[in-house]
Formats: structure tokens, C-alpha cells, sequence
């Protein structure tokens, strides 16, 4: 008699290791086809990541491996990445170009802008618009400053961070703020001055009030707009490098659709708006100095003036032009092509632009004498009543001089009668 052949079965029960159950109600039994289908069904629907993922040019997938424990407990997916990303990940840009340049920004940025928020607060009596401009300036940079030793140890450690998901969000949250805080309180400075020279009756008290406005709008916008940042999942482990990145790898579907989004909105309306209200603010205050008929006296100081609007508009478009271009070009080539090899690029560029952080002290504030003064003062230790006392010496002496040259000079013109 011909038996009928049974279809080969599988035991998805972890007690069965391999043997029959006894208790048959309890097993669940599947043929390898329907396995297989089920097995793919639960691994990509598994914690609802899509099985693709990527950098923010980073190509790579999840391992299905970690997704399940040994006892069929559900843990956070791991990824990994190509050659491409991996050289990136562990090339010598990110793990020690990346760490120099902030190093320097650090030792430089952090005492120059601290000092120079010291003298706004503390020893400048008059607040007028720049004065609370550039004091919101370098809060701005101040803020960005003080967390670059995590992103400094994050690179040295090979872009492998230990600190956790939340300071990684802070860290993020307060490099982008702060960048585009920085672009904003620039393009005040730059308007406010051009009102100066045009609108020069306007009564300072009531500028003032305007300026500590539009300030506290700045800091409220930036935080709304860099909420997305803290909402995100930033941090992501890759398995094939043993390490966990800090935005730099991020699941596909962010990148194509959200992040692509943010971005390109940050970079039309808080920095090429900006920038053209800065650029054309800064040429019409060049063209107003050239037509300006002025003595020969003046003539030096008119071309220092020019010097440096031409200088601190440079180091605008330098600094942050690059860096945001290079960031509408990445996203946009992640969501069409679905990879982006200006990467390298990109951060390069981020990097640099954070170099506007220790320039700005000595482009905006040390160029001042009265800063100079005050930044000495302070270095000295000089209260506020001492400085008083010795420059009203110091204009007695002057005034003392001139009345015995005076005296001097009446009594040789008698004798010589």
C-alpha cells in the first residue's frame, strides 16, 4: 500500500529545540515556504524600520540578526554600511582633520567671545543696537563653543559616540541653532548699520528697544525651527564598525523626505534670505562712503571703513555659503539619485564655517578702540570707578599742558615786545 508522502515541518517554538512538543495545541507549525514568507513579513515590519538605511550620505541595512534576541525579544536594529561610508566613517577627515579644526575654534572662540560678552554686559554703559547686536552675536557663538569637546572626543574616538541620545540631540540642536543664530544677528549688524548712515536722527533710545526685540524674536525662532532636530532619533548603531554615530547615519526615509525638507527650508529663508539682505546692505553702505565728499583728513578712515565692510561681507559668504550650498546639493542628490558622494564635502565645509566663530570677536568687536579699552580694563582688573578717575586724570594732565604752552607762549610774544 502506497503511504502518502508528509510535508516537511518546522517548529517555530523555542522549546521545541528541534525535537516534538508533547502539548501539540501549543505549537505552531509551518511549511519552509510559508516561513520564509512570515520571517521577511516580521523582520521588515519589525520596530516599523524600513530594511534600508542611510547617512546623511550613507548607504546601508539592518542587519536582520539584530532584531531578535535569543529569547525572541524585540532590541533596538543595528546597521551597516558600505565601503564608501565606511571609508568616510573611519578615514582620516573625520577622525582628525575634523578634530583640529574644532580644537582650534575652541581654544580661540570660547575666551575672545567670553570676553567680549564680559565687556557688552558688564562694562559698556551705552547699549546701543550694535552693542546688543554683538552681544547676542557672541552668546550665539558661546553657545555652539562649549560643546565642541564632545564633538572633538566623538571624532577622535573614530565618529563613535558613548554620551547617550539626548545629549546627542543638545549637541546637534545647539551646532545648527547657533549657525544660523550667528547668520541672523549678522544681518542685523549689517541693516542696523546701514539705518545708522541713512536714518542718522533716529533717537537711540527708541532703536534700542527695537534691537532687544528683534533679538529675543531671533532666539525664539531659532528654537522652533531646531525643534525637528530633538525630535528625531539621532543617534544609530552600525554593527560592521562596532560603533554608534551621532547624526551622521540616519534611516532612509528621514533623509528622502524630512530631513530634504528642513534643510532646504533652513537654507532659503534662514540663510539666503539673510544673506542677500546682508550683501545689499553692505554695498549700499560702500557706494554711500565712496560718493560722500569728505576732507582729506577723513580719507583715511572712509577707506579703513571700506576695508572692513569688504572683509566682514567675505567672511559671510566664506564662511556659511558653502557649507549651506553643499547641504541643499547632498539632500537633493540623496532624494533623486539615492546617494550622494559630496559627503566629504559637506562636512568639510560645516567644519569651516564654524571657524566664523573665532573670527568674529576680532572682526566685529576688537576693531574697536573703545572694546580695546574696555577688554584691557577688564584684563586689568580695573573697576569701572577707577577707569573714571583715571581718565578724568588723564584730561586734566592734557588740559593743564595746554594752558601753560598757552601761558608760555603769551609771555614770549610780551619779551619780545
Amino acid at each position: 500500500m502506497g503511504t502518502s508522502r508528509l510535508p516537511s515541518i518546522v517548529c517555530r517554538d523555542p522549546c521545541c529545540c528541534g525535537h516534538p512538543c508533547k502539548t501539540s495545541r501549543h505549537l505552531h507549525f509551518l511549511s519552509p515556504t510559508q516561513l520564509s514568507k512570515e520571517e521577511k513579513k516580521s523582520t521588515e515590519n519589525l520596530g516599523g524600520v524600513n530594511r534600508t538605511s542611510k547617512g546623511r550620505s550613507l548607504i546601508g541595512k539592518i542587519d536582520d540578526s539584530s532584531q531578535i534576541s535569543g529569547k525572541g525579544v524585540t532590541v533596538e536594529p543595528s546597521f551597516s554600511v558600505d565601503e564608501f561610508s565606511a571609508s568616510i566613517l573611519t578615514g582620516k577627515l573625520t577622525s582628525v582633520f575634523l578634530p583640529i579644526v574644532y580644537t582650534i575654534v575652541f581654544m580661540i572662540g570660547l575666551p575672545s567671545n567670553g570676553m567680549a560678552l564680559w565687556v557688552f554686559l558688564f562694562r559698556t554703559k551705552k547699549k546701543h543696537p550694535a552693542v546688543i547686536y554683538m552681544a547676542n552675536l557672541a552668546l550665539a557663538d558661546l553657545l555652539s563653543i562649549i560643546w565642541f569637546p564632545l564633538k572633538i572626543a566623538y571624532h577622535i574616538r573614530g565618529n563613535n559616540w558613548i554620551y547617550g541620545e539626548s545629549l546627542c540631540k543638545v549637541l546637534i540642536g545647539f551646532f545648527y541653532g547657533n549657525m544660523y543664530c550667528s547668520i541672523l544677528f549678522m544681518t542685523c549688524l549689517s541693516v542696523q548699520r546701514y539705518w545708522v548712515i541713512v536714518n542718522p536722527m533716529v533717537h537711540a533710545r527708541k532703536k534700542a528697544n527695537i534691537a532687544i526685540g528683534v533679538s529675543l524674536g531671533i532666539w525664539l525662532l531659532i528654537l522652533l525651527v531646531t525643534i525637528p532636530l530633538y525630535v528625531v532619533k539621532q543617534t544609530t548603531y552600525i554593527s560592521s564598525l562596532n560603533i554608534t554615530t551621532c547624526h551622521d547615519v540616519l534611516p532612509k526615509e528621514v533623509l528622502v523626505g524630512d530631513m530634504f525638507n528642513y534643510f532646504l527650508s533652513l537654507a532659503i529663508g534662514v540663510f539666503l534670505f539673510p544673506a542677500f539682505l546682508t550683501a545689499s546692505a553692505y554695498v549700499l553702505m560702500i557706494r554711500i562712503l565712496q560718493s560722500s565728499a569728505i576732507d582729506e583728513n577723513s580719507e583715511k578712515k572712509r577707506k579703513r571703513a571700506i576695508k572692513l565692510i569688504v572683509t566682514v561681507l567675505a567672511m559671510y559668504l566664506i564662511c556659511f555659503t558653502p557649507s549651506n550650498l553643499l547641504l541643499v546639493v547632498h539632500y537633493f542628490l540623496i532624494k533623486h539619485w539615492g546617494q550622494s558622494h559630496v559627503y566629504s564635502l559637506y562636512i568639510g565645509a560645516l567644519c569651516l564655517s564654524t571657524l566664523n566663530s573665532c573670527i568674529d570677536p576680532f572682526v566685529y568687536y576688537f576693531v574697536s578702540q573703545d572694546f580695546r579699552d574696555h577688554a584691557k580694563n577688564a584684563l586689568l582688573c580695573r573697576s569701572v570707578r577707577k577707569v573714571k578717575r583715571m581718565q578724568i586724570s588723564l584730561i586734566s594732565k592734557k588740559s593743564s599742558r595746554k594752558s601753560s604752552s598757552y601761558s608760555l607762549s603769551s609771555t614770549t610774544v610780551k619779551t619780545s615786545y
